[in-house]
């Protein structure tokens, strides 16, 4: 099956894009700190991956953390970039970022949108500085409100591919990630770190 919006949704939500964050507000901050917390280096540099138009971003940036948004969609994009968010239009699976240039990333309720979130997983690992950080907040598909969740992405056209977070936490572990659950429940919470005995002194 293939999302009716074409690769990642897209074409979704470039239609959405004005209307999409009076729906959805910032993202809750304690988890993605609390993934942060699992780095061995300092958190500076950090990419908001497959973030729209920067849901993540704003809920980061008062705490002094103001991540790269970078998403396929042009109609998200504009709207991160009228929000102050510095962008950058690219595939995640496909990253245009240099090797080992981040000390972190999140990906915030998108990582089942992408068309091939293997891959996307991949490319933050390559992303990644050794003793960084990816933190991923997803929906867990078989609580009650994620059966839910899952039935209406693939009623509305959706191509969705969705993890428990166990299942995540080996995917991570396949894309070279130390993977651990930092929150648990329908909207949970895993983060990976990049090993740090890779750090060079």
């Amino acid at each position: 099956m293939s999302s009716r919006f074409g690769p990642g949704d897209v074409r979704f939500f470039d239609r959405l894009a004005r209307l999409y964050d009076l729906a959805m507000p910032p993202a809750r901050v304690r988890p993605l700190r609390g993934g942060f917390a699992f780095a061995d280096r300092p958190i500076e540099r950090v990419l908001d991956l497959a973030g729209g138009t920067g849901r993540a971003s704003r809920g980061l940036r008062p705490t002094g953390i103001d991540p790269v948004v970078v998403d396929i969609s042009a109609g998200m994009l504009t709207r991160a970039r009228d929000a102050g968010h510095a962008v950058v239009r690219g595939d995640v699976g496909r990253l245009p970022i240099a090797d080992d240039s981040v000390d972190a990333a999140v990906v915030v309720d998108a990582l089942h949108h992408l068309p091939d979130p293997g891959a996307g997983l991949s490319e933050a690992a390559r992303v990644i500085r050794p003793g960084g950080v990816l933190v991923v907040q997803e929906f867990h598909p078989r609580t009650p409100l994620g059966r839910v969740l899952v039935a209406a992405e693939r009623a509305v056209g959706f191509d969705s591919t969705f993890w428990t977070p166990e299942e995540l936490c080996a995917v991570l572990s396949e894309a070279g990630f130390e993977a651990r659950i930092v929150r648990e429940g329908f909207e949970y919470v895993v983060v990976g770190r990049i090993p740090a005995a890779q750090v060079e002194p």
